[in-house]
């Protein structure tokens, strides 16, 4: 059994969960995944079946598209509404144009510091597993490449946007650091992935839809 499905990731499950949930389902222990979506997040998972996990870092250098929403005036530990709360602000004078005018500034290539909640190692060790022991260490910044950024919709404090962007981009730090610029902090509440490369939401399966027939070819990779 080989092959490739496009799951559409529920909110509340980590991306190992949802691996080992398939490796129960179809019997087979060579189950993969790739592009990790935190359990505040959903939308489109890639699952690799059988050999396909050896396209691994192939389906990870794919671009991806969210939509997302940057809720002001909370920082948190994580980047998003399910971590503790650092610091708190009433945000004051943030208005659409404000916003539309530094999305502009981190369209394109741009520099990112990867957040300490993050699957990067760091001496062999997770940096998540670091910060969860309340650790900090040195991270390098790397350059990514936002394609396009968008704002959908901004009220109540909460800003929506559209992104489209390469691979190694942080969602979650991206929002940190577009609040920072506002003169604010802010946090994720909310978050899809809407396509992996080719692969798009539109054709995602729900875990309870998972079996056999679900399974896709594997690519053909130059």
């Amino acid at each position: 059994m080989e092959g490739l499905i496009v799951v559409n990731k529920p909110k509340g499950l980590t991306s190992h969960e949802v691996v080992q949930y398939v490796r129960k389902v179809l019997g087979i222990k060579r189950v993969g995944h790739s592009g990790t979506l935190d359990p505040l997040a959903t939308g489109v998972l890639l699952i690799m079946i059988g050999r396909t996990t050896k396209f691994f870092k192939k389906f990870l250098s794919f671009d991806k598209e969210y939509i997302a929403t940057l809720k002001l005036g909370k920082f948190t530990d994580t980047g998003d509404i399910f971590g503790k709360v650092l610091r708190e602000v009433t945000p004051s004078h943030i208005e659409r144009d404000k916003i539309e005018i530094i999305f502009k500034e981190f369209t394109g290539k741009i520099e990112q510091i990867p957040p300490m909640f993050s699957a990067l190692k760091y001496k062999g060790r997770r940096l998540y597993e670091l910060a969860r022991m309340g650790k900090e260490v040195p991270r390098k910044a790397r350059q990514i490449f936002i394609k396009e950024l968008k704002l959908i919709d901004f009220k109540d404090q909460e800003i929506k946007f559209y992104v489209r962007c390469s691979s190694g981009t942080y969602i979650r730090k991206l929002a940190m650091d577009i609040a920072e610029k506002l003169g604010c902090v802010g946090c994720i509440s909310e978050i899809t992935r809407l396509s992996i490369g080719p692969y798009k939401i539109q054709e995602a399966i729900q875990l309870d839809q998972i079996n056999e027939s679900c399974i896709l070819p594997s690519p053909e990779f130059s």
